[in-house]
């Protein structure tokens, strides 16, 4: 083979093989962009979450002592509820998206938490009822069951967080 066309090959060789790595290290780059953007999303909706949780369990904790005997006026307590409800709604926005962006492990602990909280839920509007009514028969048998029910609903929350840090790459960070 002549020198010449030894080194056109060669150059040419060369060329496409800069070229090939000049691609692939755009379409890592690409896809390390598509990864973080995606991280970040799943960080915010995540966070968006947990602070809608927060809220809402600080109204859920108001509605509790004002449910103790002698606490509270009925309309207080109603005004209470109103106000958990419209935190709740905002729960449950926030854990539609906390859906849409997964992974499938992060969805399942936010659905440990639907449960939780509807189980906490029930408590509570029979203690509502009770109160509205007067009845304060199950009231401390009521209390000990919600108390019971909110420490589940607490641990179904610490869960969330672990395995968002977990998603998001965070696992080694400690729990507040």
């Amino acid at each position: 083979m002549d020198a010449g066309i030894a080194a056109l090959l060669g150059t040419g060789l060369g060329s496409i093989a800069t070229l090939g790595a000049a691609v692939l290290s755009g379409h890592l780059q690409s896809r390390s962009q598509h990864e973080q953007a995606s991280r970040l999303h799943r960080r915010d909706a995540y966070t968006k979450y947990l602070g809608a949780l927060h809220d809402r369990d600080i109204a859920m904790d108001a509605i509790l002592g004002a449910l103790q005997p002698g606490a509270s006026r009925p309309d207080a307590v109603d005004e209470k509820v109103s106000h958990f409800i419209a935190l709740a709604r905002e729960v449950h926005r926030a854990a539609e998206v906390v859906i849409l962006e997964g992974p499938r492990h992060v969805i399942e602990a936010a659905e440990q938490i639907t449960h939780a909280s509807a189980d906490l839920s029930e408590v509570m509007q029979r203690m509502v009822e009770n109160a509205r009514s007067g009845n304060d028969v199950q009231h401390e048998a009521d209390s000990a069951l919600a108390a019971e029910r909110e420490h589940r609903l607490y641990q179904s929350v610490q869960n969330f967080r672990a395995t968002a840090r977990e998603a998001l790459g965070n696992a080694e960070q400690h729990t507040r």
